[in-house]
């Protein structure tokens, strides 16, 4: 009897230890957690002199790199899919497999798009500083590799320590937009979309938000507004997606009324070029993908997205070529005085990242 009662003792002690661990810890990432404010400004490093005009070409490209993480052969442990023979998979990893992957795969990124020889550039995913990506600093990769560029970072994610997925905890990280622009920028903000701020999500979710970089236009009292876009992907039902994309839309429309020329662009994670069923897969369509098309965005503005190419693979499982689940979930969305030139999905096979990069070729009316 004594030996139950010591067993029972020793048991309620270790519960009771548990239970404060798991409140204190709850705690800790409760403490740590806050919203960016909106309206903040950002700051431009490196600025540039000459500036925009009207009726020259210009070339935007976007691409979100994935922290460094997605080589072909990561998962990732919130995205689930099935196949179409019923079979149901989920991925596995929360964290880039070692600091190699991170140095291969954003050197890579950078390099691929420096061929583009674009005059502005959008990155997503982007690490100042992460236990995922192995503390590599991706923000001064990217912007000491275009030196001759002035940049604008965003803050977008930022987190306590997290422990989950408990096989490979995501850890601490800071990490952000980055747009970039070889012409003169006037002024930079940024915005914060609304976001799931039901517990726990709002934890694990990033601090989404959309940066606007003003450029002036030579001769004019107009800008060439960069809107730098990375969107809510796990959203149940797109609930907040449509309260992010009122937001936008009602900022553009601000911006257009103003006579600015806008040109928007990043990952929107909907499908925005029609593109379900254009690639070859072997599973049905997500759960999270949600169709865009110019009806959803505010008057005066539209798409300019290509299908050449899938921008976006599933994460439910490692890369194969007709297996994944592929779509156009990146892009562009210009103004009416701005016109397309051309644009085109950038086909890497989803060499260093998730994402393909997309370009844009454009001009100021």
């Amino acid at each position: 009897m004594r030996a139950l009662k010591t067993t029972i003792k020793i048991l309620a002690i270790a519960v009771a230890v548990v239970i404060v661990l798991v409140g204190g810890y709850i705690g800790y990432v409760a403490k740590q957690y806050y919203r960016i404010e909106d309206n903040l400004a950002l700051s431009c490093n490196n600025n540039q002199h000459a500036q925009v005009k009207t009726g020259q070409g210009y070339t935007i490209s976007t691409f979100n790199i994935g922290f460094g993480a997605y080589n072909h052969d990561f998962s990732f442990f919130m995205d689930s899919g099935e196949f179409f023979d019923g079979r149901q998979v989920t991925g596995k990893w929360s964290t880039a497999k070692d600091k190699q992957t991170v140095l291969t795969n954003t050197n890579g990124a950078i390099s691929e798009i420096a061929k583009l020889n674009a005059d502005f550039m959008f990155f997503q995913e982007v690490d100042e500083d992460g236990d995922r990506s192995h503390h590599v600093n991706q923000l001064e990769a990217i912007t000491s590799s275009f030196d001759g560029f002035a940049n604008v970072y965003a803050e977008n994610f930022h987190t306590a320590k997290l422990l989950y997925p408990f096989n490979d905890p995501h850890g601490k990280t800071n990490a952000g937009i980055v747009t970039l622009s070889n012409k003169q920028v006037s002024k930079a903000v940024r915005r914060s979309f609304p976001v799931d701020e039901s517990f726990p999500n709002k934890f694990f979710d990033l601090d989404r938000c959309f940066s606007i970089t003003y450029l002036p236009v030579q001769d004019s009292n107009k800008y060439l507004c960069l809107v730098n876009v990375h969107a809510s992907a796990y959203d149940e039902g797109g609930v907040i997606r449509k309260q992010q994309m009122k937001m936008l839309n009602d900022v553009l429309s601000i911006e257009r009324q103003a006579g600015n020329y806008i040109v928007v662009g990043g990952d929107f994670n909907h499908d925005i070029a029609n593109s379900h069923g254009a690639f070859e897969t072997q599973m049905k369509k997500p759960n999270w993908v949600f169709e865009m098309t110019d009806s959803n965005l505010a008057h005066g503005f539209s798409f300019a997205t290509a299908k050449n190419a899938p921008t976006c693979r599933s994460t439910d499982i490692a890369y194969a070529k007709g297996v994944n689940y592929t779509v156009v979930v990146d892009g562009f969305i210009v103004s009416d005085n701005v016109e397309s030139i051309s644009v085109q999905n950038v086909d890497l096979d989803f060499k260093y990242s998730d994402h393909n990069p997309v370009v844009l070729k454009f001009k100021l009316k």
